[in-house]
């Protein structure tokens, strides 16, 4: 699974400091799509499981259009 840092910041040219994973981010962006919507009133566990489908989707095709 990708970790790729979503905010990384660098405290020497060879140390990151981590924070939230890219793939956290695209999820909880996909969230607060989901839970806008009035057809997910109240699946929050089904919101969840979408929203990283949607996140690693976002990530293959990240990485496919990278290459």
């Amino acid at each position: 699974m990708n970790e790729t840092p979503a905010f990384p910041t660098w405290r020497s040219n060879k140390d990151m400091k981590e924070g939230m994973t890219l793939r956290d981010y695209f999820a909880a962006a996909a969230m607060q799509g989901f839970l806008s919507s009035e057809h997910f009133g109240g699946a929050y566990k089904l919101a969840a499981e979408y929203a990283y489908q949607v996140a690693d989707e976002m990530l293959f095709q990240r990485e496919k259009n990278h290459e």
